[in-house]
């Protein structure tokens, strides 16, 4: 379902459009920020963004890495889970 590259993980349609996508560049070696996050308008409503999040948590645990996250969506996200991903995200 999702690709992953260059600290971004992606979806796109049969057409090759990039349909929805997280960005999560190395602060340091450590920490990773998330400072994007699409979505594209046909998957709204789905839990795709979610899903997302949870595909860079997944990253960062293989690799461990520590999260920080300025996209507003990434923040909110953190917000409503911060007691089950506390470990990882340092805000």
């Amino acid at each position: 379902m999702f690709n992953i590259a260059d600290n971004r993980i992606f979806m796109n349609d049969e057409n090759g459009k990039i349909i929805a996508e997280v960005t999560f560049p190395n602060l340091d070696d450590n920490t990773v920020i998330i400072d994007h996050t699409f979505v594209d308008d046909s998957l709204r409503g789905q839990g795709i963004a979610a899903k997302l999040m949870l595909e860079v948590i997944k990253y960062a645990k293989e690799n461990n890495k520590k999260i920080k996250a300025t996209c507003s969506y990434a923040l909110k996200w953190f917000e409503k889970n911060k007691d089950e991903y506390k470990d990882l995200y340092i805000g």
